[in-house]
């Protein structure tokens, strides 16, 4: 059975002048507050653009869709968030296990932030993780990743390294999801953010201790995961 049509999320254009800047804030803005308030399910362009107080017709020239909308949220928080955990990352002032804590709770606490939009996103449009903006960011976060490591444990050998990537980055990805799926508080994260920093910091701790012990991923399967 071939599949479905996936919807256009690319913006119709840019806004060129402070007005349409404007216009397109307003938008986004009131996207925020319609998934807020309304939910994933009660999501629609005719509730942003009421919220926004702007005509269909005028959002429409800016986003076909509401998967647009969507995708453009998510994208500007891709953006944000590469931005934030690289820096993060890159910070050597900071010992690498104290980055790793920080970056745990930076990235737990932006999946809890972005569950409404990713939920939204990935009913409109399910494979929009295909998009150039999110292999840009996810590039970009692997470099820094693989940086990173190298810091963390300069003694280990390159496959032992791979793997600790790897499991880092998986364990990280897949639990801050799973975390996020529900809404929660702001302590509920911070507490939850600690306690899987605790458990990776840890295990970097015992790769550190044992440099020399084979790892459980090949070089090749580690390197595709090497980013959360």
């Amino acid at each position: 059975m071939p599949s479905s049509p996936q919807p256009d999320v690319s913006s119709r254009k840019r806004p060129r002048q402070a007005r349409s800047s404007g216009l397109v804030d307003a938008i986004l803005e009131a996207a925020v507050q319609v998934l807020a308030t309304e939910g994933a399910d009660r999501f629609t362009t005719t509730r942003v653009a009421e919220r926004a107080g702007v005509s269909v017709g005028s959002l429409y020239q800016y986003f076909p869709n509401k998967a647009a909308i969507l995708f453009r949220l998510q994208s500007d928080e891709w953006a944000r968030t590469s931005l934030a955990l690289r820096a993060i990352l890159e910070d050597r002032h900071a010992s690498p296990l104290a980055r790793l804590r920080s970056l745990v709770h930076a990235f737990v606490a932006s999946e809890c932030e972005e569950a409404q939009v990713r939920e939204a996103l990935g009913d409109a449009a399910p494979r929009y993780r295909q998009a150039p903006e999110a292999t840009t960011a996810r590039a970009a976060e692997r470099e820094a990743f693989r940086h990173f490591m190298v810091e963390a444990l300069p003694d280990a050998a390159e496959a032992r390294r791979a793997s600790a990537s790897a499991l880092v980055s998986t364990t990280l990805a897949a639990v801050g999801k799973d975390f996020s799926r529900r809404r929660r508080s702001g302590d509920e994260i911070e507490a939850f953010a600690a306690e899987l920093a605790d458990m990776l910091c840890g295990y970097i701790e015992r790769v550190r201790r044992t440099p020399d012990r084979a790892g459980g991923l090949d070089a090749h399967s580690a390197s595709s995961h090497a980013a959360p």
